[in-house]
């Protein structure tokens, strides 16, 4: 069996972006890939590692997907003019009807608390709630 590894770092990626523009919503801001996935330690030739690619990917993912604006990319270091996409900030301002707690809250607690298949079952959860907003 495969592990997908590239897919818990997706969820993990993908909760930090939302939370680091939650953040700082309505401002746009500068989003930095090494901010996201850690520093990054290019190759001989100035290439990025796979990892701070994948967040790079995670973060253009977002867009297309209409989580989030961005007016560009820099280069393959930041996305510039970022912020939370309307249907975005109404996802992460819902309640969960068990908790109480909003969406924000608990993919804060599940990406400070480092649990894979939390995250993982939130981050799900949220995109198909995304989907029906």
């Amino acid at each position: 069996m495969l592990d997908d590894l590239h897919i818990h770092d997706f969820y993990r990626d993908a909760g930090r972006i939302l939370l680091a523009l939650f953040g700082q919503f309505p401002l746009p801001s500068t989003l930095y890939v090494e901010d996201i996935a850690g520093p990054d330690t290019p190759d001989e030739f100035g290439l990025h590692s796979p990892r701070h690619l994948a967040c790079l990917g995670a973060i253009s993912w977002l867009k297309q997907s209409g989580y989030i604006h961005f007016s560009q990319l820099v280069r393959q270091e930041a996305a510039e003019e970022v912020v939370l996409s309307h249907r975005g900030f109404l996802l992460l301002i819902n309640k969960e009807e068990n908790s109480g707690q909003s969406n924000a809250q608990l993919l804060n607690s599940a990406v400070r608390d480092g649990s894979s298949a939390k995250l993982q079952a939130l981050v799900e959860r949220l995109m198909r709630e995304f989907a029906g907003l």
